[in-house]
């Protein structure tokens, strides 16, 4: 199984036993669900004779771009983030890596969003919990905030940050997590988490004001897939996806079929892609709505369960959401401002 980098991969074990006995057997045991069907070796930097946490920032993981992002701010100098998917990534069809078990295990916490997002990531996580604590930050809400639709088999709804109040709220699992790991940075932490929470009230609010000027008749929101419905309750819109809460589930000629009637008895004259789902339903409505002498434009590209480039404003939360809130509202025949929320958006 390992080849002719057998020999060194076990006395890079055996070393590393003396010092991690408790981390060694659930490291062990993940990365055999990788190794039993991939040749080579996995090479790991030495660090047997350096405690985790007691010097230098925080080493945490997180899995999507919209964690990420909350725990860097709040983390500052004190934490070293590492993001598990990157840009575009579908995090419903994500499958883990080497790379992904290797981050894990030399992490002092991972950060995940919770309620099934991460699909199959989430065994990984569970696997390797005694080592690595795993914290979903979305764990502390309120159980009558968390949307569970009829049709999802009593699954919840994991798109929360698509309520930026809402997701605001995870802030203070993430402040509460670094505490306990750094004490000393308790106060630093605290009040980034409080300045964040402020920027997103302020958010949340230009949302239900430009999603608000949308003519009513006109506030119906088509996408990919059925992530938006925390969206469409915090901001007055009724939301529609084509496929289900996951991309892994597929929409039928019958549910095509369904929405096109849809767009064309209530003459919807937008739709919307998303960055990390295929455009195929989409473009499957739009020329079911032609045939039948709609007209139907795609309003924009929406961010989903992915934020945008790395770098960029939308690839951060409040980029993100700035993005779709303005995108969607103008599209839909409301009122703008230039350049969005802050007027860093380009180009709108």
């Amino acid at each position: 199984m390992f080849g002719s980098s057998a020999p060194y991969f076990r006395f890079r074990w055996i070393r590393k036993c003396r010092f991690r006995q408790p981390q060694v057997a659930c490291y062990c045991l993940v990365l055999s669900l990788f190794l039993a069907s991939q040749p080579g070796c996995i090479e790991f930097a030495d660090h047997s004779s350096e405690p985790r946490n007691q010097s230098g920032p925080l080493e945490a993981a997180a899995t999507v771009g919209m964690v990420a992002d909350l725990v860097r701010i709040v983390g500052g100098d004190q934490v070293r983030v590492t993001q598990m998917m990157g840009d575009g990534v579908d995090p419903h069809l994500y499958r883990a890596t080497r790379d992904d078990v290797r981050t894990i295990m030399l992490s002092d916490v991972v950060f995940y969003s919770g309620y099934m997002l991460e699909g199959r990531l989430t065994d990984t996580l569970r696997k390797t919990t005694d080592s690595t604590p795993s914290i979903a930050i979305t764990s502390a809400l309120a159980p009558d905030r968390v949307i569970h639709p009829p049709d999802s088999e009593g699954h919840a709804d994991p798109h929360i940050w698509m309520d930026v109040s809402l997701w605001s709220t995870c802030v203070e699992t993430i402040v509460k997590t670094l505490s306990d790991f750094r004490p000393s940075s308790r106060l630093q932490f605290e009040q980034r988490g409080e300045e964040l929470q402020e920027e997103l009230l302020h958010l949340h609010e230009y949302g239900k004001s430009v999603l608000g000027s949308v003519p009513e008749q006109q506030r119906v929101l088509i996408t990919s897939h059925d992530a938006f419905r925390y969206f469409g309750r915090a901001y007055g819109l009724e939301v529609v996806g084509v496929q289900g809460l996951s991309t892994e589930s597929e929409a039928g000629l019958q549910r095509i079929n369904e929405l096109v009637d849809m767009l064309v008895d209530r003459k919807v004259a937008a739709v919307f892609v998303e960055s990390s789902v295929p455009r195929k339903n989409i473009t499957a409505l739009i020329d079911g709505a032609a045939s039948r002498g709609q007209r139907v434009e795609i309003g924009g590209e929406l961010f989903s369960d992915a934020m945008g480039p790395t770098g960029s404003w939308e690839g951060t939360y409040t980029g993100m959401m700035d993005h779709n809130f303005t995108s969607i509202a103008r599209a839909l025949g409301g009122t703008v401002p230039s350049g969005g929320f802050k007027g860093s958006l380009p180009n709108h």
